[in-house]
């Protein structure tokens, strides 16, 4: 375990680029805590010659955004034969796509908020009027609007009168090239974070509470804006429940490694997954930590652990 050599990526290009790199940092000092030599890259055009001259023994992706979690990176190290934490790049992208991502999830029977996806051209071609007009027909209000792809709720928000859907419709295309609208679900928001060494286990439950009612990125990344519990303040049974369907969202998927399920947990104790993240975060207010803390684990050591793995595969 100790003295050996990994790399860390984080920063990027990605809208998340700042997010990634306190996350990267984070995991640096994590692993060297348990006699681990790191080096922190980032993903930029020296990276292929570090790989090759520089050659670590595994690679940790603390990447978030698109090359982080749409496979390229992985495709890169796949390419290159470097062991790495984290999912292959098939999966990655599978994931990634989040409408994708949702049909395979409800086709297993997971539950899941309806909805529907509409690409930028859609509402250029027929007419934003309408398309829209048809979209609260179906779904209702209060509506969920996100980008179809991306991270850390970039384009995020709850949609509440008809009134206020172009506009929030024009910020979520600013971040994707298509919508992803969900119907509104009232209820508990919780995060499952998985970790396999080798065999996929959930860390406990963390109950979001956001102060200002919406888990958006000032309430992610702004300390003291949101409170965690962990575990959940829910039934044992409704924790269980939540535990069983991120399991089944990591293996459904194809999943390695880490990862962590997003959920609303409604009144009737019904869990509905909302999406599944590859490459959760590692900041002082990220949700993957704090269930590893719950758990009385050491962040490095669970790493560690993985990056275990990620070597044998190798």
């Amino acid at each position: 375990m100790g003295d050996r050599t990994v790399a860390v990526l984080a920063g990027g290009l990605s809208a998340e680029r700042e997010i990634s790199l306190r996350s990267g940092r984070r995991l640096a000092t994590e692993l060297r805590d348990v006699g681990t030599v790191v080096h922190q890259w980032d993903a930029d055009a020296t990276l292929l010659e570090r790989l090759r001259t520089e050659r670590p023994e595994a690679v940790v992706i603390a990447l978030h955004g698109d090359e982080g979690e749409n496979g390229s990176v992985q495709a890169v190290l796949e390419m290159l034969e470097v062991p790495f934490v984290g999912t292959d790049s098939r999966a990655c992208r599978r994931a990634w796509d989040k409408p994708t991502a949702k049909a395979e999830l409800a086709r297993a029977g997971l539950a899941t908020p309806d909805w529907v996806v509409l690409p930028h051209a859609t509402f250029r071609e027929l007419g934003a009027r309408a398309v829209l007009a048809a979209m609260v027909a179906r779904l209702g209000l209060p509506l969920m609007v996100k980008p179809d792809q991306g991270g850390s709720a970039l384009g995020t928000q709850v949609v509440r009168a008809a009134e206020d859907l172009p506009a929030a419709m024009v910020d979520c295309l600013a971040y994707g090239n298509a919508v992803l609208a969900e119907r509104f679900l009232v209820g508990t928001e919780v995060a499952i974070s998985v970790c396999a060494d080798p065999e996929p286990r959930a860390l406990p439950v963390v109950e979001i509470c956001a102060k200002g009612g919406v888990y958006d990125y000032t309430a992610r990344y702004t300390p003291g804006a949101t409170t965690f519990h962990c575990p959940a303040r829910l039934p044992e049974p409704v924790q269980r429940a939540a535990e069983q369907a991120a399991l089944d969202a990591h293996r459904l998927l194809g999943l390695r490694d880490l990862s962590r399920t997003d959920a609303i947990v409604t009144e009737d104790g019904t869990v509905h997954v909302l999406e599944v993240n590859v490459s959760p975060g590692l900041t002082e207010t990220s949700l993957l930590p704090i269930a590893a803390a719950a758990a009385g684990e050491h962040l490095g050591q669970l790493f560690s652990g993985l990056i275990d793995e990620a070597i044998r595969r190798g």
